[in-house]
């Protein structure tokens, strides 16, 4: 019986510690669970102070960012601005870059504002505009933009190099002249005729008398307005069709290579005039047209002069009436940036 007794006693002693074992382990779980809790609210606010989002498809795209250019020179500016009209009560502007669409965003701090100022470097470099309402969160964005870089290569980059700028100022020996190809041309052209009597190109002028020019600026404009001036609005090569466009009527037929010349300025530099010939004659268009855009080598055109007429040998004696071209899809502002770079 007394065994009987001891046992029971045992056994109910081993049965009170394993309950408060449990107790105390189940506590400890309730303890734990809040600091958990806990850190991870800390970690999202923390990502949120650093404007992080990852669902970039879920944020709506009613940014528009403008100053964007048809395309950069290695070392331009760039210089963009978000404006976002329906959220107009924020202002907390953040960019975003990347250099392809293959890679993830990352935020670049030195940005402050609406305002994006950076040197272009990389080609097809994106950039976006997230903004951000006073809890941090994402408001809108704007689509990417894509920073396009073109030096006008030939084989290899040459913005500024030594030799293309020689080339471009007319400098150059006859071994590197080679034939080029209608298709250096193609494309929808405009003539810039009608942005200087508009005061888009005033801009320009200024920009050549304060950058050491001999003329003023009013001087320059006039110089120009004489070798701009045309008719003739815009310029479409397809192929080996050209059409001209004047008044908005348009007229097109296809025009052969028939070589080139190299013509002597006054003040000794040099120039290359790459020639066409009417393939089949036509009364409504010139027999000839005559191409000059400093380059003498096959590549692709960004901007020309274009002179026509029936007789090759009177138009290699014109260089006061050039009317120049530049691709249809540039605005103003684009075009007057590329002067400027010039």
């Amino acid at each position: 019986m007394l065994k009987i007794e001891r046992s029971f006693w045992f056994i109910l002693l081993i049965s009170l510690l394993l309950v408060g074992c449990q107790a105390a382990e189940t506590e400890g779980e309730m303890e734990e669970t809040p600091g958990t809790e806990e850190e991870h609210d800390h970690d999202d606010s923390e990502g949120e102070e650093e404007h992080v989002h990852t669902n970039d498809e879920d944020i709506p795209e009613e940014v528009e960012i403008e100053g964007v250019a048809h395309h950069y020179h290695t070392g331009d500016q760039i210089e963009l601005t978000a404006q976002a009209q329906n959220h107009s009560e924020f202002d907390d502007w953040h960019w975003y870059v990347r250099d392809s669409s293959e890679e993830e965003w990352e935020m670049d701090s030195s940005q402050t504002g609406a305002n994006f100022a950076g040197e272009a470097t990389i080609d097809g470099q994106e950039i976006k505009a997230v903004l951000y309402d006073d809890q941090h969160e994402p408001v809108v964005q704007s689509a990417p933009v894509v920073i396009e870089i073109d030096d006008h290569g030939h084989d290899h980059s040459h913005a500024h190099d030594e030799e293309t700028q020689q080339i471009y100022d007319g400098y150059f020996e006859d071994s590197q002249i080679e034939d080029r190809e209608l298709s250096d041309w193609e494309g929808d052209w405009q003539s810039v005729y009608p942005y200087l009597l508009d005061g888009s190109l005033d801009e320009v002028f200024t920009h050549k008398e304060e950058d050491g020019g001999d003329k003023t600026a009013d001087e320059y404009k006039e110089y120009y307005r004489n070798g701009y001036e045309t008719e003739v609005e815009q310029i479409i090569i397809e192929g080996q069709n050209v059409t001209f466009v004047e008044n908005g009527e348009s007229n097109t037929a296809e025009y052969v290579y028939d070589g080139y010349e190299i013509l002597t300025y006054e003040r000794g530099n040099r120039g290359v005039r790459f020639i066409f010939k009417l393939d089949e004659e036509n009364d409504q268009l010139p027999t000839y047209i005559q191409f000059s855009d400093h380059i003498i080598f096959p590549t692709k055109s960004h901007h020309f002069h274009l002179y026509w007429g029936d007789d090759r040998e009177a138009l290699l004696e014109e260089v006061t009436h050039w009317p120049t071209y530049y691709p249809s899809d540039l605005s103003a502002d684009d075009i007057a940036h590329e002067m400027i770079a010039h």
